[in-house]
């Protein structure tokens, strides 16, 4: 163990104490320092996060911090498991397609809610307590899919790497609608005016037969987002299976 609490050899924050060291039971918990990482990254974004601001907002001294959190990426674990708590779980119906939609659906409200989320996640945050309680559920609603056991695992991470795609684009054209000097209405018509003029040359056939009677071919605020969600999901899971 380094000066500070810090380790000197790799670990698993998991399998630490709540709190390095002897001394007294501990004045904080893994809980509210979670909390209020979250906190901040939801109010003002992921790079707001720090040990200096968690352990203000905790009422602990930094340096104090490192006894219970050896890491900033420890700190980020911690994160993403405490929003992964949020999933409300229900009985597999045994419809795996209807079931691994509607956990979708969840993931993708969840990184809506805390958008910083879809940065964060990686394998080697998937196996925190919430997380492995997610992947054991998953594997439940799969069960009726004739499928080895570490297919279903790839299922599960193509779909969140969709979602994760999927919301990543809605948040940076929500990030950027914020930021036009008019409204995004009136862009997106300017910005579909000029594609229909390329298409009417008639040098794109294949790409206008495609657009015609679909989904608006540029972002279009009236575009229902969730049913276009929906669509690329059951692609997805259509493509397994069949």
């Amino acid at each position: 163990m380094t000066a500070g609490g810090r380790p000197a050899e790799p670990e698993v924050i998991w399998s630490r104490p709540q709190r390095a060291g002897r001394g007294p039971r501990p004045a904080h918990s893994r809980e509210s320092i979670a909390a209020e990482a979250v906190r901040i990254a939801d109010a003002e974004g992921i790079e707001a996060v720090s040990m200096r601001r968690v352990a203000a907002g905790i009422g602990a001294g930094t340096m104090s911090l490192y006894n219970y959190v050896p890491r900033k990426d420890d700190l980020y674990e911690l994160m993403v498991d405490a929003v992964s708590g949020e999933y409300a779980f229900t009985e597999p119906t045994g419809d795996w397609r209807a079931d691994l939609l509607a956990l979708a659906r969840q993931t993708r409200a969840l990184m809506h809610r805390h958008p910083w989320l879809p940065r964060l996640l990686s394998p080697v945050h998937g196996f925190s307590p919430n997380a492995l309680a997610y992947l054991e559920h998953s594997l439940g609603c799969l069960a009726p899919l004739d499928a080895p056991d570490g297919e279903k695992l790839e299922l599960v991470a193509a779909v969140n790497g969709m979602v994760s795609a999927y919301v990543a684009s809605e948040l940076a054209l929500a990030e950027r609608a914020r930021s036009l000097p008019w409204s995004e209405a009136a862009e997106a018509g300017v910005r579909a005016a000029w594609l229909g003029s390329r298409l009417a040359t008639g040098q794109y056939p294949r790409l206008a037969a495609a657009l015609t009677g679909g989904p608006a071919p540029v972002p279009d605020a009236g575009l229902d987002m969730a049913a276009v969600f929906d669509r690329s999901v059951s692609r997805l899971l259509g493509a397994w299976g069949a």
